[in-house]
């Protein structure tokens, strides 16, 4: 007597186990993505933020013509307004008198990935604005 095997159901397996996979996949590409544009966020609200602190400059001395420089107290709070404004923390820094350097901490909450215990990603980024002073088309 010969023996048939029976092999009905054998697709099935190999069809779950590579759906998925590709679940999986999806899901990591979607989420690691979603961290890179939680990253860029940051890189943005860092020179926004930088940006508008370094608007605050020491008035009477910059129209005199003497010198420009940062004005601390107001640049400070100016910078940690726009961070608030956006959501996120971050530390505010001035140096020289015309350096301000800010720094975002913010994060990102996976879509998939925490179905396998990955909740959070965090990420920051730092960025810096300088004051220049040209006078015909020359750096003071």
């Amino acid at each position: 007597m010969i023996r048939q095997y029976d092999e009905r159901g054998s697709i099935t397996v190999w069809l779950a186990l590579s759906s998925f996979v590709m679940m999986f996949l999806v899901g990591l590409a979607v989420d690691l993505g979603g961290q890179v544009h939680a990253q860029e966020r940051a890189h943005d609200l860092a020179a926004q933020a930088a940006r508008a602190g370094g608007e605050e400059v020491e008035g009477s001395a910059a129209i005199q013509g003497r010198e420009l420089i940062i004005s601390p107290t107001a640049a400070r709070a100016a910078a940690e307004r726009y961070l608030d404004a956006a959501g996120v923390s971050g530390t505010v820094e001035i140096t020289n008198g015309d350096t301000i350097r800010v720094t975002v901490h913010d994060s990102y909450d996976p879509q998939f990935l925490g179905l396998i215990g990955i909740h959070r990603f965090d990420v920051s980024s730092t960025a810096t604005a300088r004051l220049i002073r040209t006078l015909g088309g020359s750096q003071r």
